[in-house]
Order: structure tokens, then sequence, then C-alpha cells
């Protein structure tokens, strides 16, 4: 699915490098690195509020609508590297790439599950998906924001849906083999309930020093006086 709706930011000069960015951190502006084919790799920052929220919007496959402040007209990238706190979750950096609008360029697209399957519904079936992502090549104003599967044809458990029967719009190719598996039903596991020890045989010897119970002692005695 192609989205019409992009995000877009402003990103301002940055004048603070190396490792006195932890200031600008501090004061809740995040650094950023502008690069791409045919521009100068620029150090930019934005606030980091702002740039949270469009990060988290265009993942990795969403181009993003970027204005230089300074400059008159935007120009369209990706969010590249992003780099987050490994403790507090706080955004640390993040790389937005230029592209041209004419080249075509490969993300990882999320891939969507949508519909009902007969054979989790009414067979209580367990999903199987080996892929949460597909990498695709597109123009970047084509790229997809997700690639959706039905998988209400699944009804009966080992049926599957591959790469090769997906439908996608003319333009966008999906990097992987049509044979690749991308969601099948697998019937669930059955947990076999542990198996009670036997009992000991009757008349099997009892522990050193336990005694027997009277009646069985009884019948020995009985049968020893025989």
């Amino acid at each position: 699915m192609v989205t019409n709706e992009r995000p877009s930011i402003t990103l301002s000069v940055r004048q603070v490098v190396g490792k006195k960015v932890k200031t600008l951190r501090r004061e809740g502006v995040v650094p950023v690195h502008y690069y791409g084919s045919g521009i100068e790799s620029l150090s930019l920052q934005a606030a980091g509020v702002t740039l949270r929220k469009v990060v988290t919007e265009a993942g990795a496959n969403i181009p993003v609508e970027v204005v230089v402040e300074g400059s008159a007209e935007s120009d369209i990238c990706f969010v590249r590297e992003v780099q987050w706190h490994p403790v507090n979750g706080t955004l640390l950096h993040v790389d937005f790439m230029h592209v041209d609008i004419t080249e075509r360029v490969t993300a990882e697209v999320p891939v969507v599950l949508t519909g009902q399957s007969d054979a989790v519904r009414e067979l209580g079936g367990v999903i199987i998906q080996p892929f949460q992502t597909l990498p695709v090549d597109a123009l970047p104003l084509n790229m997809p924001e997700s690639i959706i599967v039905d998988i209400t044809p699944l009804e009966m458990f080992g049926d599957a849906i591959r790469v090769g029967d997906l439908e996608v719009e003319e333009g966008i190719e999906i990097l992987r083999d049509d044979d690749d598996l991308l969601v099948t039903v697998q019937e669930p596991r059955i947990e076999e309930e542990p198996v009670a020890e036997e009992e000991e045989l009757e008349g099997e010897e009892l522990a050193e020093g336990e005694e027997a119970p009277e009646g069985e002692e009884a019948e020995t005695q009985e049968s020893d006086e025989g």
C-alpha cells in the first residue's frame, strides 16, 4: 500500500560537533547527519520531540519531506541509521539519506496480515510468519507503506502464502524468491501430560528401615508357619 501523505520536518544547521553534542541532547536537541548522492554531507539538528515523531511515523520505508533551514525547497529523504539510548530509550542520533525521486531505491517494508483464517479460528491453528519485513525496490515516491497479506485463504493446516502469490503495484519489486514462505498455519502442539510413575510391584521389598503394614506382616507370618 502506497501512501500519499508524507511526514515532514525542518532541520537547522548544527554548529556543535564532537563530544559537545551531549550539551545539545541535554537541551532536548538531537544531532542529524544529512547525506546522499549528489549533495554535500551536512551536520544538522532538530528538536528531539519532533524528530522522534517523524522517525516513528516514517520507519525505514516512508519518504520524508526535509527542509534545511534557509532553503526554499524541500528534499525527499529516507530515515536510515537511528541511535537510541540503550537504557532510557532517548533518541540520540538520526541519519537522513537524500534521494533522487527518479532513481529506484531499496527499503525494508513491513508485512501486515489481514483477514481471518478458518484454520486458526475453527481448528485452533497457529500462524507462522517467517518475515516481518520484505526488501522492496521501487521509486522513492512509490515505496509502499506496508505489504498487506490476506490470510483468509488459509483454511487447513499446511496451507501457505508465498511471495509469488502477492499482487503488487506496477513498478514495485519484492527482492525475494517467489517460493519464499510468507505465512502458513501450523497444527497446534498438544503437550502430553506427564505419565505417573507406575506403582511399585506388590511384594517388592520395602526400603531399609521401613516397617511393613500389619496386614502384610500377618500374611507373612502365616506363610512361614505353613
